[in-house]
């Protein structure tokens, strides 16, 4: 289960489809020159595959463990994560004000995809720190981002998102954890936390000296649903005044969930106040704490898809490696019976060349979606709509064909692929919680077909499918598939009604992201034509090819379905349909 950081690829993808020269022309990323970018993208990557990528398997095998409240990681976990924070990995994007170093978002996503492709498990707890310091930069008091962001920032501590409770999963509005205002004595001003948090990430654990957990409850006669939700910075131990640590804060992790895979990723079961003590401060207005914590959700799910696109990169080069050293069988129709390696076999070819395809079509997305947040926090607002549309793209899509992919490997891999001691397995098995949390594919698919379809008055989405049409004219599956977009677009906009569009949005999710996928790893052959790697060259235009004339393909067969609309969905009753 070795793992070579695909530090060629990155750089191109970074290059062509997040534009990461033009973003380096603007005065804010102007430090992101490329001899800056190159050394960010090879030093994680040397990083992720010598220190993170080691403790994959073992934290698989051994998990995370809860004793006496205390959550303790296997055995080389504590020292990997230290080590993280001492290069300053954690600092990328995040403000300089509070000691980051300012730098895109698209550097960002990069050192969480090569420590995610060497340990996925492990990566969640950065990824859920990078949320906590967007929502307290964007809704903290100056007075909380002092306290708290500094050392958020550096890693030393890291931060949590509490929304779920066991009423209240995708339905955040029936949550019932309760804030108290505090009058009077120490805490005056703060607020009493109680209730219980579930399946909270990295919700307990000792690597960092403390947890910062914002948490979604309501106060006293706050309105019913969403429109009553605050949010509230709750950390682990106290914080005072001079930024030191004080006594532990009335929380606990009670249970570790038992998970079908990110064994070493800790899963927590929260409870705040059991001794009415747990003290927490609001973030931002009193029942505007929903909004704030989609500020953390919005790029998190962009991190989710990035997830999709490293168990897809560490699958594939899994099976690679394996399907060269695998002989079995003569090559069928070969005068010489003489047995060969596996990857010389025209199915096995398809299975890779698909993985391949697939994964680099994912990073494409991925990059070209950084790069269009980037240009909306330099204030281009077109950018910043295509930003939040191709957002479910990523995520929703990204996160089904990592699935896909590790179930390939494993295929490819025969049944040693179903045996834990390859590893194939885990790969399978870490994937498959991409698609559920930040919001499940389905939530991705209706947040497109409703509030992203309507944006700008749907030219936005018209916008996007017309440049892919205008770009590439010459491929006619490519520029197909885009017109098709379109024309369902348009359909859910003044025809469908809104069970129609919630019946075909997750076809049309998969139809868009292939299309943009497909687009982008266009312009990547195009940068390479004059490119003196020959060889990547070669590679790319073959895996475009591949993606073009088979998966822009089979997305195109998905038209029908996404404009069949929902009659037939409730042809059956619900009593039939379940029997």
């Amino acid at each position: 289960m070795t793992y070579a950081p695909a530090t060629a690829d990155q750089l191109l993808a970074i290059r062509v489809n997040a534009g990461i020269e033009e973003l380096a022309a603007s005065e804010r990323f102007a430090a992101a020159e490329p001899d800056m970018v190159e050394a960010i993208v090879e030093g994680i990557g040397q990083f992720a595959a010598g220190e993170w990528a080691p403790l994959n398997r073992k934290g698989d095998l051994e998990g995370a463990k809860l004793e006496n409240g205390v959550v303790r990681l296997p055995d080389g976990f504590e020292e990997a994560y230290a080590h993280y924070v001492e290069q300053g990995w954690n600092a990328i994007a995040s403000p300089v004000d509070f000691g980051g170093q300012g730098l895109p978002f698209t550097l960002a996503c990069n050192v969480l995809e090569n420590l995610g492709t060497a340990n996925m498990a492990f990566n969640l707890l950065p990824m859920l720190s990078v949320g906590a310091i967007e929502a307290l930069d964007a809704h903290g008091s100056r007075a909380q981002q002092e306290m708290y962001l500094p050392k958020l920032v550096s890693g030393a501590w890291s931060g949590t998102m509490n929304l779920t409770e066991p009423q209240a999963g995708s339905d955040v509005g029936a949550l019932r954890a309760t804030a108290t205002p505090i009058t009077d004595g120490e805490h005056a001003g703060k607020y009493r936390i109680q209730g219980q948090k579930i399946y909270i990430t990295w919700g307990e654990h000792e690597l960092a000296e403390n947890i910062i957990h914002l948490v979604l409850a309501r106060t006293p006669d706050a309105p019913e649903g969403s429109r009553g939700i605050s949010l509230f910075v709750v950390p682990k131990y106290h914080v005072k005044a001079d930024g030191s640590l004080g006594p532990k804060n009335d929380l606990k992790c009670v249970s570790l969930e038992h998970k079908l895979g990110i064994n070493a990723s800790p899963t927590c079961v929260m409870s705040y106040g059991d001794n009415d003590e747990c003290i927490g401060e609001i973030v931002g207005e009193e029942n505007r704490g929903l909004a704030a914590m989609f500020t953390m959700m919005n790029n998190a799910r962009i991190n989710v898809g990035n997830q999709g696109v490293q168990i897809c990169e560490r699958a594939t080069q899994q099976a690679l490696g394996y399907a060269r050293d695998r002989v079995q069988s003569a090559r069928a129709g070969s005068p010489d019976r003489k047995p060969i390696a596996i990857v010389d076999h025209p199915d096995v070819r398809r299975m890779l060349l698909r993985m391949k395809a697939l994964t680099e079509g994912s990073r494409a997305l991925l990059y070209y979606t950084a790069g269009q947040v980037d240009r909306g926090t330099l204030g281009d607002a077109a950018a910043r709509m295509r930003g939040e549309i191709l957002t479910p793209l990523i995520k929703a899509w990204g996160t089904d064909i990592g699935i896909e992919v590790a179930s390939l490997g494993v295929q490819v891999h025969g049944g040693m692929g179903f045996v834990e001691e390859t590893g194939a397995a885990q790969h399978y098995r870490d994937a498959r919680i991409a698609p559920i949390y930040e919001g499940t594919n389905g939530i991705q698919a209706a947040d497109f077909v409703t509030r992203k379809l309507g944006m700008d008055g749907g030219e936005a989405m018209q916008a996007l499918f017309a440049d892919i049409v205008a770009d590439c004219g010459e491929e006619a599956g490519l520029s197909g598939l885009a017109s098709d977009c379109s024309e369902i677009a348009r359909w859910m906009a003044d025809t469908a009604s809104l069970d129609d569009r919630l019946a075909g949005s997750v076809p049309f999710t998969t139809m868009a992201a292939v299309a943009v996928a497909g687009w982008q790893l266009v312009r990547q052959v195009r940068s390479l034509k004059s490119s003196d790697n020959a060889a990547q060259a070669k590679s790319k235009a073959v895996t475009t090819r591949f993606f073009l004339d088979h998966v822009v393909a089979e997305a195109s067969g998905l038209k029908s379905s996404a404009l069949d609309g929902a009659a037939l969905l409730y042809q059956l009753s619900a009593e039939a349909l379940v029997g």
